[in-house]
């Protein structure tokens, strides 16, 4: 018969179950990943679509359209992630302070794109909307799980990018944070946490 076990033991086994719990209350979980992969195959689209920047009106309503049922899909596959593991979407704190972070870098986008436009920026505005989306990410996913503020600087640094390249790349770079980032994180995404 062994010696019984050290009830320092057990209490250390309790305190990493406490904490390990706590630390899932405190996330927001419910960051689609599936549906990041939808998003990014439409990016891939709108890029093809829309071509280099070129300042019309045109080029920005392909981008409009696109974020639109980007954003469609964000919110029917969030809910239904939310549902399947029964992380409240309402009265969550982690979904409150999540939003809260997430969306004041995507309203500073929606402000500056008329004045990109109006100023005849426009071609500029990839850097724009992939540094913004980018920041969105990171200060959101402070509330998430680790990948997405990874997700958030990768936009970032392609926002910069996009400022530091030919204007004519924008498209490319477009393809390759809203399309690729979307579908490369968004299958890590779906695999490690859960759809």
């Amino acid at each position: 018969m062994g010696a019984p076990e050290p009830i320092h033991a057990h209490a250390i086994d309790n305190i990493r179950f406490i904490r390990d719990a706590m630390s899932r209350a405190t996330q927001f979980t419910a960051v689609p990943g599936w549906g990041g992969v939808l998003m990014g195959l439409t990016a891939l689209v709108a890029a093809f679509v829309s071509g280099p920047p070129d300042d019309s009106l045109r080029w920005v309503l392909v981008w409009f359209a696109d974020a639109g049922v980007a954003a469609a899909i964000a919110l029917v596959t969030m809910t239904m992630k939310a549902r399947r593991t029964g992380a409240p979407l309402s009265s969550a704190a982690p979904a409150h302070r999540f939003a809260l972070a997430y969306l004041p870098p995507l309203v500073a986008g929606m402000v500056l794109t008329p004045v990109f436009a109006t100023l005849g920026l426009a071609a500029r505005l990839p850097g724009c909307w992939l540094l913004l989306y980018g920041t969105a990410l990171a200060s959101g996913g402070a509330f998430s799980v680790r990948v997405v503020p990874l997700m958030g600087l990768c936009f970032m640094a392609l926002g910069v990018t996009a400022f530091a390249a030919p204007a004519s790349w924008g498209h490319w770079l477009m393809a390759a944070g809203f399309g690729g980032l979307h579908i490369g994180f968004g299958w890590v995404i779906a695999r490690k946490y859960g759809g």
